[in-house]
C-alpha cells in the first residue's frame, strides 16, 4: 500500500515537473519584447501559398491531371471556394 502511494507521487511529481520545465523554456521563447520601433508587415510575399498548396490538391484528387492543378494553383482560393461552393449544392 505504501509502495503504491509512493509511486502514485513520483508520477505526480514527474508530471509536475515535466510541465514546468516544459513552461519555462516555451515561456522564455514565445516572450514578448518591449520595442518602441514602429512594425510594419508584408502582406504580400513572393512565394506559394497555403490557398495555392489546397487548389492543386483538390485539382489533382478530382483530375488527375497536369496542366489542371497549375492553372488552379495560380486561382487559389478562387478554385477552392468555387470547388466548396459547388460540391455543397449537390448535396
Amino acid at each position: 500500500m505504501v509502495n503504491k502511494q509512493l509511486n502514485l507521487t513520483q508520477s505526480k511529481m514527474n508530471k509536475l515537473l515535466t510541465t514546468s520545465l516544459f513552461l519555462l523554456l516555451f515561456t522564455s521563447i514565445y516572450a514578448q519584447e518591449v520595442n518602441t520601433e514602429p512594425i510594419t508587415h508584408t502582406v504580400i510575399e513572393k512565394g506559394i501559398g497555403l490557398g495555392n498548396v489546397i487548389a492543386v490538391v483538390i485539382s489533382w484528387s478530382k483530375n488527375k491531371s497536369i496542366l489542371y492543378p497549375i492553372l488552379h494553383g495560380i486561382l487559389g482560393w478562387l478554385y477552392v471556394i468555387y470547388t466548396a461552393i459547388k460540391d455543397w449544392n449537390k448535396k
